[in-house]
């Protein structure tokens, strides 16, 4: 497939100028990437037990290896992402895919806890190409789609976080733990060949090259800035930090549950939940044009009542049985849709304000939600521990109330961006 059917001349959405735009074809391949490259941290939420069972850890113990792979994933995120706004997506994207395939061999190789956690820390830091991904395509759509294509992209990236669990459940309740990970190492070095092949390089889409940018530590440097210059990038880091916080707790602690005394069923009832969940990634493109439409404030508002809903019904898993089931499917899938409407929202919202850095944007927001989906892997964890099921739904509900409550009594905020930092 010759990169030049993947890429065509359409109106810069900037500038105004023509420009080299991304096909459908290949926009469909990136939101395929985006999802499998994200996958790879969310192994563990489905086989920790088995990782418990087989490296002699307690349940609690084995969900560190999810905590490694976000926190991995967040330090990625602050170091690796703001280079799309400096090097050519090709090389630096596919470079990322192969040592991430690296990491996953690692894992799936490892002899201990201790290697494990090292490799989860490796694979999350290098799985961020997603996160370079989508500020590139966003750059080179029109602004009246630019919340559909996000979404379109958002689709992928959800859909491999949700069946992630499905994958790595069924494989490694027949083949054990080892296996997601063996298996995703062949698909990541698969894509990135073909990524290799087919994305733009310097030589055929000379547009698709970042206007210079400063040194890569100003670079940094510039991300922990605009937190402080950009209201609305504060404001989207905040929303998502709460929702996907409770998203991480709400499934971290679901392994827990299913596999232990109120279901006793094995790893693959999370995936077959997760498959039920993974319904909600055809809401993004949906909830795009709605951002597009309405603004992403409205959007925000409605995927915290949402969520709170979803605690609401989660609460009926405690109870076992089929209802029991029923009552998780249905709280994960509103939630999922919730958390993923949510993103689609406040990238929207990031993305149109300043074209030129929206890698360094995108850097700052995805480092804080990572940082709080870490911290709400690991504050799950401890609830169920210590209050089971309904302490998770509990924690669950909380969190998007503060975010409500926030969105509720946040006056508006002019998108016009600030003053330049750096």
């Amino acid at each position: 497939m010759s990169s030049t059917r993947l890429h065509a001349t359409t109106p810069d959405a900037d500038s105004g100028a023509a420009a080299p735009g991304l096909s459908r074809p290949l926009i469909l391949l990136l939101a395929l990437t985006c999802g499998v490259a994200v996958s790879t941290i969310y192994f563990p939420q489905a086989v920790s037990p088995l990782i418990a069972h087989d490296l002699g850890l307690t349940p609690g113990a084995a969900t560190l290896v999810v905590t490694a792979a976000q926190l991995g994933y967040a330090a990625g995120v602050f170091l690796f992402v703001p280079l799309g706004d400096r090097l050519p997506p090709r090389p630096l994207i596919t470079t990322l895919l192969a040592i991430s395939c690296v990491g996953l061999l690692a894992a799936g190789l490892a002899p201990s806890v201790a290697p494990l956690l090292a490799a989860s820390a490796m694979v999350g830091l290098t799985t961020v190409s997603p996160q370079i991904i989508i500020p590139l395509a966003a750059g080179r759509t029109a602004p009246e789609r630019r919340g559909a294509v996000t979404g379109t992209l958002l689709s992928g990236l959800l859909g491999g976080i949700l069946l992630a669990r499905t994958f790595s459940g069924v494989l490694g309740q027949w083949f054990g733990w080892r296996a997601p990970y063996l298996v995703a190492a062949a698909l990541i070095a698969v894509l990135a060949a073909v990524l290799f092949r087919v994305l733009p390089g310097v030589t055929s889409a000379p547009a698709l090259v970042p206007a210079p940018a400063p040194r890569y530590l100003a670079m940094l440097g510039q991300s922990v800035q605009l937190l402080r210059a950009e209201p609305l990038l504060r404001r989207s880091c905040l929303y998502q930090i709460g929702l996907f916080g409770g998203f991480s707790a709400a499934w971290t602690s679901l392994a827990l549950l299913v596999t232990g005394p109120v279901y006793h069923l094995g790893p693959s009832a999370v995936g077959v939940l997760a498959l039920v969940g993974a319904g909600s990634m055809f809401a993004s493109p949906v909830v795009g044009r709605l951002a597009d439409r309405s603004g992403p404030d409205r959007v925000n508002r409605l995927c915290s009542v949402g969520a709170i809903l979803a605690a609401l019904v989660l609460c009926g898993g405690r109870s076992g049985g089929a209802w029991g089931l029923i009552a998780l499917g249905a709280g994960l899938l509103l939630l999922d849709v919730a958390v993923q409407s949510n993103q689609v929202a406040n990238q929207a919202r990031i993305f149109g304000l300043r074209p030129e850095i929206r890698s360094r944007l995108n850097s700052a927001y995805m480092t804080c939600a990572f940082l709080g989906g870490s911290a709400g892997s690991w504050v799950g964890a401890r609830a169920s521990g210590a209050f089971g099921w309904l302490g998770v739904c509990a924690l669950v509900a909380a969190l998007a109330a503060v975010v409500l409550v926030r969105q509720l009594t946040t006056r508006p905020v002019s998108t016009r961006p600030a003053p330049a930092v750096g």
